[in-house]
């Protein structure tokens, strides 16, 4: 799994007219799954974004956690995340996942993080043409692999 972790001031997704998320402080993820994915990425991904201090504290320090600061959370799915450009111009994405293995996958990690989270994850909707509004708090944005945890 790879995601991008932005912390915003607000974020929203809507699909044609529709804001199917909104949120205010807190985070906005996008996430690719590839086929060689399981349960423990999805466990790993979700335990460190959770605890990732990345909102400031009194003094300014980046030492609080979307939990500390009651933060609130989207989730979008995101294959192109797993863009190949090594040949040419053209990518590819012949390492994301497909649907049948994607989707539960997605779910499946929207769940465990809204369950560590204790309350809702806004999401998008999967494989729907999206438009991602946000206001990037510092900016603040972090990649994570869990197949290279840096």
């Amino acid at each position: 799994m790879r995601a991008v972790i932005q912390r915003v001031r607000s974020a929203s997704v809507r699909v044609g007219e529709t804001i199917v998320s909104q949120i205010g402080q807190g985070l906005l993820l996008l996430l690719g799954v590839e086929e060689a994915d399981t349960e423990e990425d999805v466990q790993w991904l979700s335990r460190k974004v959770l605890a990732l201090r990345i909102f400031d504290d009194s003094d300014g320090v980046m030492n609080r956690s979307v939990l500390d600061i009651e933060g609130d959370i989207i989730v979008v799915s995101q294959f192109t995340l797993f863009a190949s450009y090594k040949k040419g111009n053209r990518p590819s994405w012949l390492r994301a996942a497909g649907h049948n293995h994607a989707v539960p996958m997605y779910e499946r990690f929207v769940e465990v993080l809204g369950q560590g989270l204790g309350k809702r994850v806004g999401t998008g909707i999967f494989g729907a043409e999206m438009q991602v509004e946000l206001v990037n708090d510092g900016p603040v944005t972090i990649c994570m692999d869990t197949k290279n945890r840096e």
